[in-house]
């Protein structure tokens, strides 16, 4: 169903898609929207390599809560900030594209759980973290979950 990559020599392993999810923390989130317009919008997300699903949240209301209510499936790509080889002008970044659908996660205690590591992630010290999960916004929050169905990486080097 899903196209093979094309250039495969730049092609990286699933081990190393993996590292990328679990070390980077931005990503673009990309929705069937309205009128049939791509919507695409950058998130914060966690990737839970033992259910390997990918987890983010938002707001209850909206675009991205609307587009995904009409349309499940989904694309998710992350990438690093590359590097220059010595003596080198061109960069060299990975990237990961995910094809999957989404779905909202209902059970309060997986809830709780996910959103914990994903504030686990971006918040500086467990104070933080302890304080956002107690905060009272946390009732406007709904968590998302992407059914990971297909995942390809590639190392490019832009020259």
């Amino acid at each position: 169903m899903f196209r093979e990559m094309r250039r495969k020599n730049q092609q990286v392993s699933e081990a190393d898609c993996k590292n990328l999810l679990q070390e980077e923390k931005r990503a673009a989130f990309s929705v069937l929207g309205e009128h049939g317009y791509p919507y695409t919008i950058p998130i914060n997300f966690y990737y839970d390599e033992g259910d390997g699903k990918i987890y983010f949240h938002g707001s209850k209301t909206g675009h991205k809560a609307d587009a995904i209510s009409n349309f499940t499936k989904v694309c998710l790509t992350v990438w690093n900030q590359g590097y220059k080889k010595e003596g080198c002008w061109e960069w060299n970044a990975t990237s990961v594209v995910i094809f999957g659908r989404v779905h909202i996660v209902h059970d309060p205690s997986v809830v709780n759980e996910k959103l914990r590591k994903l504030t686990t992630k971006y918040y500086p010290s467990q104070e933080e973290v302890d304080k956002a999960m107690a905060s009272p916004s946390m009732k406007c929050v709904q968590l998302f979950a992407i059914d990971i169905e297909h995942m390809t990486g590639k190392l490019v080097n832009e020259k």
